[in-house]
């Protein structure tokens, strides 16, 4: 069983106002690895804006887990 596990998850902003629209996805991913074992060590982020249709900025979620056993 690996010591640590590294996910990334791309959160698509809203086209109009601010806020992710699918926080979920972050939270069902961090809950996930919970349920194997993991916890959340390290999270960082990075931003790129997007022109094509439907708009809104994505942000790149990296997440490094740790295992408890």
């Amino acid at each position: 069983m690996p010591n640590y596990v590294v996910l990334q998850v791309i959160l698509k902003e809203k086209l109009l106002g601010t806020g992710s629209g699918n926080l979920t996805s972050l939270e069902k991913a961090i809950n996930d690895q919970a349920e194997k074992g993991y916890r959340l060590h390290t999270i960082t982020t990075s931003s790129s804006g997007s022109k094509g249709f439907g708009g809104g900025d994505r942000i790149q979620a990296t997440m490094v887990f740790e295992s408890l056993s």
